[in-house]
């Protein structure tokens, strides 16, 4: 009898232990790999990171033989490297998602409106960039 109730602490124990790690995949925060939105050829990694509340998506690796400046840039980012390039920045949590932030396309240097929501378990992010009354998504994958 007292090795069932052993047992059956420790397989509780097991699932409070195995929580947190389904709990990052409840959060953008994280690798993911972008597309071409014209072609649907992986594009690049962006490395998600969270700070003070707020997701900064960064370009840590590029994964086609294109652009590897920002050309069409404007300002601070104009023939920047793309790699350490922030594209995505200053969003904050509502409710399911992240919004509020911004998203730069780096092949045309416009910046839209930005907000993410995972998919998916977690594996899938939906990412939504707008302007006016237009807005274009895309589904970026989580890189393991």
């Amino acid at each position: 009898m007292a090795a069932a109730s052993a047992a059956a602490v420790l397989l509780t124990l097991s699932a409070f232990i195995a929580l947190p790690a389904s709990a990052d995949e409840a959060s953008p925060i994280g690798k993911w790999r972008t597309f071409d939105p014209d072609t649907g050829a992986p594009k690049t990694v962006v490395e998600i990171t969270e700070t003070g509340g707020t997701l900064t998506g960064t370009v840590v690796e590029l994964l086609d033989e294109g652009e590897t400046t920002c050309s069409q840039c404007e300002g601070d980012r104009k023939d920047q490297p793309l790699v350490g390039m922030a594209i995505l920045w200053n969003l904050t949590k509502d409710g399911d998602e992240w919004s509020g932030g911004t998203i730069l396309r780096p092949a045309n240097g416009k910046t839209a409106n930005a907000s993410i929501e995972l998919a998916e378990g977690g594996n899938k992010l939906e990412v939504t960039g707008s302007k006016g009354f237009m807005s274009r998504s895309q589904t970026w994958e989580r890189v393991e």
